[in-house]
């Protein structure tokens, strides 16, 4: 999932012109080194759940930060 996450943020960066950092489980997505904003965030959530079928937000929202925890939110649903 973490390469699915990774792939989808450089197509979004890519779109704002900015340049791809390294990309890792503990990379923070808002206030981070990524340049993107919360409108990017869910751009990014929705595509997500266009690609993978998955909504692990259906029940309401679930905390995360990092590209490791929103990752981690998709397991439990792959797992099913």
């Amino acid at each position: 999932m973490l390469d699915v996450i990774a792939e989808e943020l450089g197509h979004i960066l890519a779109e704002k012109g900015e340049p791809m950092p390294v990309i890792g489980p503990d990379t923070v997505f808002l206030g981070g080194p990524l340049p993107i904003d919360s409108l990017d965030l869910a751009t990014l959530l929705l595509v997500l759940e266009q690609r993978t079928g998955q909504d692990p937000f259906r029940a309401g929202f679930r905390q995360f930060t990092t590209v490791g925890e929103l990752a981690a939110l998709y397991q439990p649903a792959a797992a099913s």
